[in-house]
């Protein structure tokens, strides 16, 4: 982070309030939020439009999210296509618990592929709010942040050199993007929790088989049927960290997820062709404190929680919305106290999240961890799930996510 200028001598470039990096849900919703209010700003992505609409990644939104999208004029067809869930399905040992979360909170969930959500963003900013959005950038540098002028510099898609000199910089760009690799460990705090497990993470070109989310508790290991779609399934399979998704042939996955899903009463999956397969391993980061004197860090730049408990695009767009807010009052009031408790307000729901991903991890994983003890837990916190309401209730809560206003 370089306090030297890196104008050449002559007329300096034309200067914008913010710069976000990172066409994801957490950048684009920040860009909509600044354009709603006429704010200036840029959206630098190092790929393009078309890859980002298709990107394959989250899907489940919950309620609270989707108002906060709502009220800023960002949910039209999310609420006109998704999918509304309102109770989820746990299989083990060959039989079915039904959990009807709506019934004990009256909340729900949305699923909405998060390619879909980004076209939506992409469209509202770019064509819509008269966004801008400059695609294939790439070496972006980020120079004076300590300062009141930092300046954003890149190369753009035609390979010149270009400088953004603004106010303020928004990280949005990802666990391996630029602004999360600028943290060097006398700058920031990186908790980091290891899992010891990899998710082999399946889209199949198939019905989804049943119409909740379904979780597969098996001494093989975790898996877990998601609908994307009326045409397209998403699948996980517990495997080894670090295995190389060409060891699953299409006959071994169908049947692993037929073992491991299968259950009295329940059909035989709906097969398919499998368009995506790639192996996650788990694990979980905060950074801290998000804030670098100009820089503020969101989503996955800031925070990464692995798939288990279906919470990332979720506190993505907690902090788009936070972050939104607070530069709207601070550019167009002179209210810096947005900006001042954004890390705080951030954190509290990214702590709550975390912990809540790590406990369910412990009942996704316990059976197949060869440890009679884990087992034996696993199955003692289902019982209490399901026989006690105070315990269901809780569950739900979490599962459902708190709920801010926005």
């Amino acid at each position: 982070m370089t306090e030297v200028s890196p104008f050449p001598s002559g007329a300096l470039p034309l200067h914008k309030p913010v710069v976000v990096i990172g066409a994801g849900p957490a950048g684009l919703t920040v860009g909509n939020i600044l354009r709603a209010v006429g704010v200036d700003c840029v959206v630098l992505e190092t790929e393009t439009r078309a890859f980002i609409e298709q990107r394959p990644r989250a899907g489940v939104l919950e309620e609270w999210a989707v108002r906060g999208l709502e009220r800023r004029g960002l949910a039209a067809n999310l609420l006109e296509r998704a999918q509304r869930h309102t109770e989820c399905e746990f299989r083990l040992g060959g039989e079915r618990y039904r959990f009807e979360y709506h019934r004990l909170t009256g909340h729900h969930h949305w699923v909405y592929p998060q390619p879909l959500l980004v076209t939506d963003l992409v469209h509202e900013y770019a064509d819509v709010r008269g966004g801008d959005i400059r695609f294939g950038v790439r070496d972006v540098r980020l120079h004076g942040l300590d300062s009141d002028h930092p300046v954003v510099e890149y190369v753009d898609d035609l390979g010149e050199d270009r400088l953004i000199p603004c106010d303020f910089v928004v990280g949005a760009d990802g666990a391996r993007g630029v602004t999360r690799g600028l943290l060097t460990p006398d700058r920031a705090l990186v908790s980091r929790h290891d899992y010891g497990i990899g998710w082999l993470a399946l889209l199949a070109q198939a019905p989804p088989s049943n119409d909740c989310v379904v979780f597969g508790i098996h001494p093989n290991g975790f898996a877990g049927h998601m609908a994307r779609s009326p045409d397209v399934t998403r699948y996980y399979l517990e495997c080894p960290p670090g295995d190389n998704p060409d060891n699953w042939s299409r006959d071994r996955v169908w049947s692993e997820l037929q073992q491991r899903l299968g259950a009295n009463g329940a059909p035989p999956l709906t097969e398919g062709p499998l368009i995506e397969k790639r192996v996650l391993d788990m694990h979980n980061y905060v950074v801290e404190p998000m804030v670098f004197g100009r820089l503020f860090l969101a989503g996955d730049s800031a925070h990464l929680t692995a798939p288990i408990a279906a919470k990332g695009m979720n506190l993505a767009l907690h902090d788009a919305f936070l972050l939104g807010d607070a530069l709207v009052a601070q550019l167009t009031k002179g209210d810096s106290t947005g900006l001042t408790g954004y890390a705080q307000a951030s954190l509290g729901r990214v702590w709550d999240y975390q912990e809540f991903s790590q406990w369910l991890s412990e009942i996704y994983h316990g059976t197949s961890s060869g440890d009679p003890y884990l087992a034996g837990t696993t199955q003692a916190r289902l019982r209490r799930l399901f026989g006690s309401p105070a315990a269901g209730l809780a569950f739900a809560e979490q599962y459902l996510g708190k709920d801010p206003e926005y």
